[in-house]
């Protein structure tokens, strides 16, 4: 399934793309992501806590830079995850291109993504409705790591952390596909 989600970072492409490029500081902005291990400089390892109601899931990622032009500003990174308890998997490839825009930088996100096992039965309506609820958390991080007080910084990563709530987003998500099929209902969409 193909993802795309675009956001904007109040700092120049300069400063955005230093950002992009420090993992360690990248994957704890991920809703639910957890640094465990850097490899090496293009490869870490994380873990991707997610509650699905009762069910808590655990995803062991191994999160790998596959491609990283400076000066066309674009990175390709590769995450391989697979749930602790063997109850599913995902695959995806994202690429991230930065454009200096009103003073600031857009950020464009690609995400090919595979689901398998107990996170594949969710329709692709939820799970794109989700993933752009998580690309604004995460957006909102990346924009709080852009300023110059490390206090907003530390306190954006910390509320991060938490694991994703899936049922909440969910049942957020299911609410606007039913906003959305009625607005297109009754003419409004």
């Amino acid at each position: 399934m193909r993802l795309e989600n675009s956001f904007e970072v109040p700092a120049p492409p300069e400063a955005a793309w230093n950002l992009l490029m420090d993992m360690p500081r990248v994957i704890p902005c991920m809703p639910g992501a957890k640094l465990d291990e850097t490899v090496d400089e293009s490869t870490w390892k994380a873990t991707v806590a997610v509650k699905l109601g009762p069910i808590s899931l655990s995803f062991l990622t191994d999160v790998k830079r596959e491609e990283a032009d400076e000066a066309a500003r674009r990175t390709t990174l590769s995450a391989k995850a697979r749930e602790q308890r063997g109850r599913g998997a995902a695959q995806a490839t994202i690429e991230s291109s930065l454009a200096a825009m009103n003073g600031g930088t857009r950020v464009d996100l690609v995400t090919d993504l595979s689901l398998s096992g107990a996170v594949a039965q969710y329709g692709r309506g939820i799970v794109v409705d989700v993933s752009s609820q998580l690309v604004q958390r995460f957006a909102e991080c990346l924009q709080a790591q852009l300023t110059d007080v490390p206090e907003q910084a530390q306190a954006a990563t910390e509320a991060q952390s938490e694991p994703v709530r899936g049922l909440s987003l969910g049942l957020g998500a299911l609410w606007r596909s039913i906003r959305r099929f009625f607005g297109r209902l009754f003419g409004r969409g």
